[in-house]
This record gives C-alpha cells, structure tokens and sequence, in this order.
C-alpha cells in the first residue's frame, strides 16, 4: 500500500488528521528511560501504544537522534510502528534537498536505511533535486512551501513575478512536479491566510501542518483554512503538546476531537 493510499484510510477509517511527532530531546525524557542503551527507542515506544488509536501519522524529526548519535533508536522506533501498527505510515523529517547523486544517497538513507513511507524535502535548489523522492511512487514526498516558524517571511514572502516565492511552489508542485500523485506540501498552522491561498490553486494535495501546540497555531483557523471539501487533506502535526503531556494519550485525542470539530 503506497503512503497516500495509507494515510487516506487513517483520515476515513480511524477518523483523523493528527500526526504524533517524535521528537524526543534527551535531556527532557523522564529520567527512568535514560539509563538505557536505547532510551529515545523506549520513550517513543510507550508513546506510540498510548497515541496510535489517535494518530494518522507518526514523524520523527532525524536531528533528535542522530545529534545525539542514536540513529539505532531512530530504526527501532520505525520498525516498532510497522510491526505492531502496520496501518501507520512514518514520516521522516529530514528536509534533505540536493544535487541528483547526493539525493539518490539520501533517498536510500530515508527509504532503505529507516524504512520510511515518506520524507520532507528542501525545493530550493530545485526539481532535479527533488526527481530522485518523486520517482519512488509509493512513497511520499513532502516539499516545504510555507513554513510555521516567524523566519519563514524572509525568503519565501518575497514577491517574484507578482506573487510571493511559496506560491510559485506551490504552482510548480501542482502544475510540473506531481506527475506520480506523491506530493504533499509543508503549510504551518500559523499562517491560516496562506493555507487558504495555497488550498485554492493546489486542489487536493495534502497538507503537512506543524505548528499546531507550542508554536501557537490555531486549530480552528488552520482546519478551516486548510481542510478538503470532503473535510480531510490535512495531516497536522504536534510534538511537544504530546510526548510530552502527563497523558500522551489524552492529549492526542484531545487534539484529534477538536480538529474533528472543524472538519
């Protein structure tokens, strides 16, 4: 089963939109998990079984495990997904973007390597960097257009040709790009204005959506703006709101409940 066709059965079958990202900082996991030869591959484990009734993805972000040299946590907590929840698709974070050889490596590292079902990727070097993701049909590629932290107004605000550089590729996604139907893009919760803009000239491509939880964004706003006609579309992300909640369990569902309010 290709990542679209799994996610499109987690949105309809299991009711929703939330994506659990593991992002664990190992000098914030409770401390019982640290003396552990694996301790990130601990936490994320009994954060999965508390979130995976809730969740449509799972994203670990590749800088909390291989910063830390514990890449070995990062495969365990994949191949945990697929084993117990094999409905689940993961999403690697690792918004890699190079020239066609480099990202050839890089496309083995994220599908070979950690058995991903779909990564982020940098278009700004342009779509013969992004050619050698695109070409694995079943997997998901995942451009960043519009991103949720406040820096993102520095380049990709900036007006080319009449409209901001997000637009133009979010235009190239839809209109050169998308040729095996794998493409999502990247859209923070914390610009509903451009999520509307860019939902009006994409069609259905799915959103990723960070910025929901610490970041500030608002569910309400980002649903609204960024949701399908057939309420779905949408695959938004929280992090730190839950791995780190006293209930992980009850903060997914929490947040699963209230986007489910606006879809």
């Amino acid at each position: 089963m290709s990542f679209m066709e799994m996610v499109k059965k987690r949105w309809n079958e299991n009711n929703t939109l939330v994506c659990v990202g593991l992002d664990p900082d190992l000098g914030k996991i409770p401390s019982k998990y640290r003396s552990s030869e694996t301790p990130l591959f601990d936490f994320n484990k009994d954060i999965i079984d508390q979130t995976a009734e809730y969740a449509c993805c799972y994203k670990p972000q590749i800088a909390y495990y291989n910063g830390v040299g514990l890449e070995k946590d990062l495969e365990l907590t994949i191949d945990y997904i697929h084993n117990n929840y094999p409905g689940i698709p993961v999403i690697l974070d690792a918004k890699r973007g190079d020239i066609g050889s480099t990202a050839e490596m890089y496309v083995k590292e994220a599908f070979t390597r950690y058995k991903a079902d779909s990564v982020t990727v940098n278009p700004y070097m342009g779509g013969d960097t992004l050619q050698p993701f695109l070409n694995e049909k079943d997997k998901g590629t995942i451009i960043l257009c519009r991103t949720s932290n406040p820096g993102a107004i520095d380049l990709q605000d900036l007006i080319i040709d009449g409209k901001p550089l997000y637009m133009h590729v979010a235009k190239k996604a839809t209109e050169e790009w998308n040729k095996n139907k794998n493409i999502l893009l990247v859209v923070g919760a914390t610009y509903p204005e451009e999520l509307a803009k860019i939902r009006s000239v994409i069609g259905d491509i799915p959103f990723l959506t960070p910025g929901i939880g610490a970041q500030g964004g608002d569910v309400e706003k980002a649903v609204t703006a960024g949701k399908t006609p057939d309420g779905t579309g949408m695959i938004i992300n929280s992090s730190r709101g839950i791995i780190y909640a006293e209930n992980p369990g009850k903060a997914a569902k929490e947040l699963r409940d209230e986007i489910n309010l606006y879809r």
